[in-house]
């Protein structure tokens, strides 16, 4: 039986339209007015559903924040540049990332703070983890400023909705969400593939087997598109952290997860976070198609070595007690450790065609192919 306040709203909805993509799917439970789970809800932390990077560990948003810094001097030192986070959660990224910008002079005075945000409930949060800081909020980058600007998202492409596509007998079909009658529940059922969404498997995937699942994220590749554009236009760069493949590859890696633990997606929907693994090579070939260079992908370990994570995590030791410099300690050691986030969690940089070389990357994508 499937329960939670949202399957009668999603069963009606099913016996009017049909089967639901994933993708409508996932957009109906994570952001329905009333019920989507990223509505009314917190999930970050370890009271809630899963933890990220800036809740681990402090070192994680003062990086990035030093990171913007070296980028704003590489185009320039302007005197204004807007700086974004994409998906900013309760704000600690953006907070830790400007008390680290305060160290590099002009930089803090030159930044004006916008957050693309979709969710009521986490633009409170943000504005009580913010005091003092004038922000924007954003529903789209369609509204962000004319100006240069850094772009940053951690965890922010994989919880956009998605399509998948599974091979049946020579034929690509698309998984979608149909209601079972005789269970009472949301099920999985199969429908012909549209000719555009057969578009979208790259032939660099290789020949699918019979079963295999490709992941299309439509509404990443047009966040993409948008993000790309604007940098192109208004100069800057874009650092984006996730986990996913480092290059397109088939697999299902849609899942939801509640209290840190998996669970049915089609269970409860609106009660548990959605997530699929970002497809890294689709998001730069994107940006590439708009006309920005792409960076990366590397691994997350590698990105933060080359940032200095343990030589700052040493400098906080010098004043840190006993317990701070245990948590100091587990907090870095979980976001490199390959068993633990650093290889899983990979980075990729989207910039104006102009920067050939950016923090913690080597040469721009299309060079490093060469």
């Amino acid at each position: 039986m499937t329960d939670g306040p949202l399957v009668p709203y999603l069963k009606d909805l099913i016996a009017a339209e049909g089967p639901l993509s994933l993708a409508r799917y996932m957009r109906e439970a994570l952001l329905h007015p009333e019920h989507g789970y990223y509505t009314g809800r917190e999930p970050f932390g370890t009271q809630g559903d899963f933890i990220t990077a800036p809740e681990i560990s402090q070192v994680f948003g003062e990086l990035i924040g030093l990171w913007c810094a070296a980028v704003w001097q590489q185009i320039g030192s302007p005197e204004r540049v807007a700086l974004v986070e994409f998906g900013p959660g309760r704000g600690t990224l953006m907070a830790d990332a400007l008390r680290a910008a305060r160290i590099v002079p002009g930089f803090a005075e030159a930044i004006e703070v916008h957050l693309v945000e979709a969710s009521p409930r986490l633009r409170e949060i943000q504005r009580t983890a913010l005091p003092g800081i004038r922000v924007t909020w954003h529903s789209a980058p369609d509204t962000l400023p004319a100006c240069p600007t850094l772009m940053i998202g951690n965890e922010f492409f994989d919880a956009l909705p998605i399509n998948q596509l599974v091979y049946r007998s020579g034929m690509w079909q698309e998984r979608c969400i149909g209601w079972n009658e005789e269970k009472s529940a949301l099920s999985w059922v199969e429908k012909q593939a549209t000719d555009d969404l057969e578009a979208c498997v790259p032939a660099a995937a290789g020949a699918p087997d019979e079963g295999d699942i490709f992941e299309i994220s439509a509404e990443g590749r047009a966040r993409m598109d948008e993000i790309a554009r604007h940098i192109r236009r208004h100069g800057g760069a874009g650092l984006f952290i996730d986990y996913g493949h480092g290059s397109s590859a088939f697999g299902d890696t849609f899942q939801a997860v509640k209290a840190h633990k998996p669970v049915d997606p089609l269970s409860a929907p609106g009660t548990a976070d959605l997530t699929a693994h970002v497809d890294f090579d689709a998001l730069l070939d994107t940006a590439a198609a708009t006309g920005c260079n792409g960076f990366g992908t590397v691994t997350q370990v590698a990105f933060l070595t080359a940032l200095g994570i343990e030589q700052r995590v040493e400098r906080l030791l010098a004043q840190a007690s006993e317990t701070q410099a245990a948590t100091l300690r587990s907090g870095a050691r979980r976001l490199i450790d390959p068993a633990e986030m650093g290889t899983l969690f990979k980075v990729v940089a989207v910039a104006a065609r102009e920067i050939e070389e950016l923090p913690g990357f080597g040469p721009p994508r299309d060079q490093a192919r060469t």
